[in-house]
């Protein structure tokens, strides 16, 4: 049966994990805007999707979801600056507050395909009347 729902909601369900990833990468960025020598850390959404929807994902629970192990692995890159400071930190708040807000407002709308998915199926499931 979950091979039956995981095909029916697609690869939606890897698409909020590596969303959530993101969100927790770029909260930390601009928790550590003023730390001298931070890099800002992101994620790059298609590749860490892709992995996702690979055979070589590893997980330790069938609801658990690591981006390429521990940590992130291979999917978490630092972001280059376009204005470099002084003592290294590579956050520029305004690029982490854009990119926060629109990794929100897309894992919204993943978050609402599959509230509709999941209202279709109840619907298919319900008593006839």
């Amino acid at each position: 049966m979950s091979n039956i729902l995981d095909n029916y909601i697609g690869i939606h369900a890897q698409a909020l994990q590596v969303r959530t990833k993101k969100t927790e990468l770029l909260a930390g960025n601009l928790a550590n805007a003023d730390t001298p020598g931070y890099k800002a850390k992101d994620v790059d959404f298609r590749s860490a999707l892709k992995m996702a929807s690979s055979d070589r994902m590893t997980t330790t629970d069938s609801r658990h979801f690591e981006l390429g192990g521990a940590g992130g692995g291979d999917q978490v890159q630092f972001r280059i600056p376009t204005q470099p400071s002084v003592d290294g930190n590579t956050v520029e708040s305004h690029v982490e507050q854009g990119e926060f807000m629109d990794n929100a407002m897309r894992y919204q709308a993943t978050v609402q395909f599959l509230g509709g998915k999941f209202k279709s199926l109840k619907e298919a499931f319900a008593p006839v009347r």
